[in-house]
């Protein structure tokens, strides 16, 4: 005889309804951008403000969605990032591409790292496979707490203050031991022929090296100036 399968949960009438307006939610999100607001998102989808913050807050809840760092907005959170990279095939970098990240890593002998910046959020593109990123997870949730995703918040216009200043005199954003202890990481823009964030490149390693960033920023802001041209 056939084998009986159990019955799964059954869904209610209102129930795909639900559903379908959470996805639409996404859409909007992605559509508006990093930092959209309910009001923008319940404008955007005629939906009442109430059932609105109901789906944003289920949506951030099962990190969907996160919260800009001035909670003021939403991005596209870790699980969505994590759907598009099954999704879709990684990019890769040219092989002269490729050739000048290997020369920046043997230079600098600590982890060196390349993303770019894809609708609003960080898709890394190559890792350093022998000084990982400490969470590659919490990048794509956090990006503010890392230097390669300061930049994305300035390219947004969400960053603070202090950070703009930072970058203002440096070309560059940090991060300095606020992840480990003793460590940190530094990041320089890649800009695209408008002169727009394509992505990054960034080195992470011994929070000295941050503090004082000068021989690491010697070279990564000229492998940047030559990424430009190769993968944008």
């Amino acid at each position: 005889m056939p084998e009986r399968v159990s019955p799964g949960p059954t869904l209610t009438a209102r129930q795909p309804k639900a559903v379908h307006s959470a996805l639409t939610v996404l859409e909007a999100v992605a559509h508006l951008g990093a930092g959209a607001t309910a009001r923008e998102i319940s404008l955007e989808l005629g939906l009442p403000r109430a059932t609105t913050y109901r789906l944003l807050n289920l949506l951030v809840q099962d990190e969907y969605l996160v919260r800009t760092p001035d909670l003021a907005g939403f991005a596209l959170g870790a699980k969505v990032v994590q759907l598009a990279a099954v999704a879709a095939p990684p990019a890769r970098l040219t092989s002269a591409a490729r050739g000048v990240v290997a020369e920046a890593r043997s230079a600098l002998r600590g982890g060196v790292h390349v993303v770019f910046f894809v609708d609003g959020r960080i898709s890394v593109i190559d890792a350093d496979p022998d000084f990982p990123l400490s969470d590659e997870v919490r990048l794509a949730r956090e990006p503010a707490r890392f230097a390669i995703g300061r930049l994305l918040t300035i390219e947004q216009g969400t960053a603070e203050s202090a950070l703009r200043g930072d970058f203002a005199e440096l070309g560059a954003t940090r991060q300095r031991g606020e992840l480990a202890p003793g460590y940190g990481c530094v990041a320089v823009p890649i800009l695209d022929g408008s002169g727009r964030f394509a992505g990054a490149v960034g080195f992470s390693g011994p929070r000295h090296r941050v503090d004082e960033p000068a021989a690491v920023l010697a070279v990564l802001q000229p492998a940047a100036a030559r990424l430009g041209p190769l993968v944008v």
